[in-house]
């Protein structure tokens, strides 16, 4: 059980059920959603409305267009569709459905059950009321959030790892993790910090290059600058040029130097700004949380320009050059698209530091508590595991007689431990599986595919999912013998044999089948069957196998934009990790694309995004054309054009034996059940959208 679900049962037998329950909330609809249920009520084939979706960024508002519906070749005047887009249109924002949320709790001094209905939550041992958070502070309710960090966890798996591995007992108050590192810093400096809480986003990679963060207030601040308000205020610029001796901070007054010289004249913090109104501009200490409340609810309300003549005719009164006034205003009121207390980037940046000393020291141990810590973070398992293994960890496949449920640590002759990747990479296993499968198990290795179905109990599709997973490579077993020996299995084992075996205490095979030769997969194929199974690859990445294609379209790899000039036209090509359009980016998406050699960065203005949306949002693979952009080790490619290259992506094993290939020691072709000569997986790569 996680911290966060400890913490809400604790609650609850601390407080009663009478007293305490979490608030609602109200879930309504969003475009995707829309268009998918309208046209499903519409008879809308589920293609279509997929498809229509997919043109959908985020949580739009504005819901499909028909000019891009015209896009995929629909014929925008059909009846059916029309009323589709234009009936999803109209629902963005109903609501839809009344659903928990996920740690907001109501305590009450008195029986809660006598003012509101309390009534079972969906998940097991909560309980629920039908007041949102609105509704709650309308009536002035208190409130509590029981909030849960991934990295909280995954540090927590790794403090274990620690102690049992290295015998090093830590936790995040150790004396170590309170001073500053230089190794570490240097490696944030580097932003080698995929992985690392906080700052692992395309935007802090790009930020820690020019901020160059020595000691733990600079994390704090790169935490802070990072952030919707900072980046609508115009603060971000100003510290930049400032931190790097181009501009000298501005202090009109002795008085502000006090509350702005730690960041170097620019108010990045809440607490920062209140006390600019304080004392800049003769606030009282009621006025300026009044300021802070109105900075809080500001994109709903727009409550922080009620303090404009206040603030800066209170500043010129008071001796402050206009101007001055007037920029300080604008940066406070950035503070309305979420800008962070002091405290709260201090809290995240402890995070940040403690990953990232994790990461620095102990990489291997941080990449088997991120892996078993997932999903979280920017980055799926391949790139994690891509980041271990450059960082000099070995990583090795999930194993029948070796794997347990979690990624664990194994020894090596090298100066890391190296990862064994569990069973729960294994798409579509079950934990209750992968646990009867390790029980059966014990001091005692399994020595046939039938044997682990007879000892643990498991149904053959469990069998399969491991098969699947090339993880009987332990046994002489190629992915493909594996499964030809799961389809040879029974439901279940038969009566005769399973009581042989209870009597005499050992598991022998029901029958003996002739030997068959099964012609190996190629090298891509077995690509891409990882890439299906357990979502990465430890053979090779599958653009090494489209380099010379590439290389002959003029193609450059992401390593070799090291060598191409600031300024010139390039064109590099990669696998969409991550697509990220915050709304402080005026509309503008950034592209992160991974090859072989390693990841590069684009930027898309809203205008070419507009034009290319259906190549950007459905395409795996993407050829990304345009100027390169380089400040310092930083960067990027300005975007003119956004090639699809999924089909050359798919071609990747395409080719597959013929039935003639697959046959018997008795010379009889044969198939497995289930199997066709034309079953070809595809490589699919899930890419990640944030905004």
């Amino acid at each position: 059980m996680s911290g966060g679900r400890r913490i809400i049962q604790w609650i609850y037998e601390t407080y009663g059920r009478t007293r305490a329950a979490l608030t609602a909330v109200v879930t309504r609809y969003r475009a995707r959603g829309a268009v998918r249920e309208v046209g499903k009520a519409l008879g809308l084939p589920e293609d279509m409305t997929g498809a229509l979706a997919g043109l959908v960024w985020g949580w739009s508002l504005e819901g499909v267009r028909d000019d891009q519906a015209s896009e995929l070749n629909l014929d925008t005047s059909d009846p059916r569709l029309a009323l589709t887009l234009e009936l999803s249109r109209e629902l963005i924002g109903t609501p839809r459905h009344l659903s928990q949320h996920p740690g907001g709790f109501v305590l009450t001094s008195d029986r809660l059950d006598e003012l509101v209905p309390i009534e079972p939550a969906a998940m097991e041992d909560r309980q629920v009321i039908e007041w949102d958070k609105d509704d709650i502070d309308a009536l002035k309710f208190m409130k509590v959030d029981i909030l849960g960090l991934g990295m909280l966890g995954c540090m927590r798996r790794a403090f274990a790892l620690l102690a049992e591995h290295r015998g090093i007992a830590m936790t995040m108050a150790s004396p170590t993790l309170q001073r500053d590192d230089p190794a570490v810093f240097a490696m944030i400096q580097r932003a080698d910090t995929l992985g690392v809480f906080q700052i692992e986003s395309r935007a802090q990679m790009s930020m820690l290059p020019r901020i160059k963060p020595e000691k733990f207030y600079d994390l704090v601040i790169e935490v802070a600058i990072v952030r919707p308000g900072p980046i609508q205020g115009d603060m971000v610029h100003p510290y930049l040029r400032r931190r790097e001796g181009k501009e000298k901070p501005e202090y009109p007054r002795e008085e502000l130097r006090a509350v702005l010289q730690k960041t170097l004249g620019v108010p990045l913090f809440q607490e920062q700004a209140m006390k600019v109104a304080i004392v800049g501009a003769g606030f009282t200490a009621a006025e300026a949380d009044q300021l802070r409340r109105a900075m809080a609810t500001f994109k709903f309300t727009g409550g922080v320009s009620h303090f404009y003549d206040k603030l800066v005719e209170g500043m010129v009164g008071r001796g402050y050059p206009r101007d001055f006034a007037e920029r300080t205003f604008k940066q406070i009121e950035g503070f309305g698209s979420y800008g962070f207390p002091e405290s709260h980037a201090a809290s995240f940046a402890k995070i940040a530091y403690a990953s990232s000393w994790m990461k620095c020291h102990h990489p291997d141990i941080f990449c088997a508590a991120l892996l078993n810590a997932q999903p979280m973070g920017f980055y799926a398992p391949a790139q994690i595991v891509r980041d271990a293994r450059a960082h000099g960890v070995e990583v090795r496949p999930p194993c029948i007689n070796r794997s347990r449920w979690d990624c664990t640590l194994e020894p090596t002759r090298g100066r890391y431990l190296a990862v064994r990747l569990g069973l729960r990479m294994a798409r579509g296993l079950s934990n209750l599986h992968a646990a009867m499968i390790v029980s059966a198990r014990g001091d005692e290795q399994f020595n046939s595919v039938e044997g682990v179905w007879r000892r643990a109990g498991v149904p053959p599709a469990a069998i399969e999912r491991l098969a699947d997973a090339d993880a009987f490579h332990a046994l002489a077993h190629d992915r493909r013998q594996a499964l030809w020996q799961v389809k040879g299995l029974g439901d279940k084992p038969l009566p005769l044999f399973a009581a042989a075996d209870a009597r005499e205490g050992r598991s022998g095979p029901e029958g003996d089948e002739p030997m068959v030769t099964l012609e190996p997969l190629s090298e891509g194929r077995e690509v891409v069957e990882d890439y299906r199974t357990i979502q990465l690859s430890l053979r090779a990445h599958p653009l090494a196998f489209l380099r010379e294609d590439l290389r002959r379209r003029g193609v450059k790899s992401a390593a070799e934009l090291d060598q191409v000039k600031d300024g010139r036209h390039v064109e590099v090509a990669g696998v969409i990790l991550v697509r990220q359009k915050p709304g402080s980016a005026k509309g503008v998406l950034f592209i992160t694309i991974e090859d072989e050699t390693g990841i590069a960065n684009g930027i898309l203005w809203p205008d070419r995004f507009e034009a290319q949306r259906r190549t950007v949002l459905a395409s795996a693979m993407v050829g990304l054309r345009g100027r390169l952009q380089r400040e310092g080790i930083v960067t990027h490619i300005i975007i003119d054009r956004v090639i699809d290259y999924t089909p050359l992506l798919r071609s990747i094993g395409d080719a597959i034996p013929s039935a003639a290939t697959w046959y018997a020691s008795d010379g009889k072709a044969d198939l497995p059940k289930g199997a066709a000569p034309d079953d070809t997986p595809r490589l699919r790569l899930q890419s990640r959208n944030f905004h």
